[in-house]
């Protein structure tokens, strides 16, 4: 029975993403493709941690989405509706959130995305494992790079921002990692952009993912790059880059 409630829910899905391709291209039309900067790869192997972006040499920021970390991983970038926020930690390892003008970042995805398509979440999908599953099977046939966007409450999560000590050199995905804060979430409001691409691993996504995801609160007191979530579907709204 479980197995057929998922595979009924992703047929319908399916047909939802199939219309919208053929009934309303004009929304695509009126997106930008993703922009990508930059390479993880770069950053873990070749310690090209300075930053390769500003994000204030992006000049079209209306409705304006990225996100990637802070140069010399000494934080984490977010833009949400053309928005810049920064996550940095403190000695203490206290977060904090603010809106900045401009910051640079080692590597960095953006896109402008005026229409979003809206999907109904199938009922099984309540973690990341699940919805990478989900998309896997819902857009196969994209080849381009996407965003997507989920917002609502969430029962949990688990996010981390970077925190390179000054001066670190980098020659390993275990350099890169040095100083890492985690922070644990629950019962919050949030606001998570999500990348998926099947053809950028190392790129913008790590080796055995296909997605890169933030995450920050809508009181805007937590932000930072999003390891685990869980959800109640019927609580999340679930959007798409047509």
């Amino acid at each position: 029975m479980v197995v057929l409630e998922r595979t009924n829910s992703l047929l319908v899905s399916f047909v939802s993403l199939v219309l919208l391709v053929v009934i309303h291209p004009v929304l695509a039309q009126e997106n930008s493709p993703v922009h990508i900067v930059g390479q993880m790869k770069d950053v873990m192997w070749k310690g090209e941690l300075f930053g390769k972006i500003n994000t204030d040499t992006i000049r079209n920021k209306h409705h304006l989405f990225g996100f990637g970390p802070l140069a010399y991983l000494r934080g984490e970038v977010l833009i949400l509706d053309g928005v810049s926020y920064l996550s940095t930690v403190n000695d203490k390892q206290e977060i904090k959130v603010e809106g900045v003008h401009s910051v640079s970042a080692p590597f960095f995805a953006y896109a402008n995305i005026t229409n979003w398509h809206s999907i109904e979440l199938p009922a099984p999908v309540r973690n990341l494992i699940d919805l990478e599953y989900y998309l896997d099977s819902i857009c196969s046939d994209r080849k381009m790079p996407f965003l997507f966007k989920l917002s609502g409450s969430i029962d949990s999560a688990q996010m981390h921002v970077v925190h390179l000590p000054e001066g670190s050199k980098v020659r390993s995905p275990e350099d890169a990692h040095q100083g890492i804060v985690h922070y644990r979430l629950s019962n919050s409001e949030v606001h998570i952009i999500g990348f998926y691409s099947r053809n950028h691993q190392t790129i913008f996504t790590h080796h055995d993912t296909n997605m890169h995801l933030h995450l920050i609160t809508c009181d805007l007191k937590m932000m930072g790059h999003l390891e685990s979530v869980s959800f109640n579907p019927q609580r999340i709204k679930f959007f798409i880059q047509p």
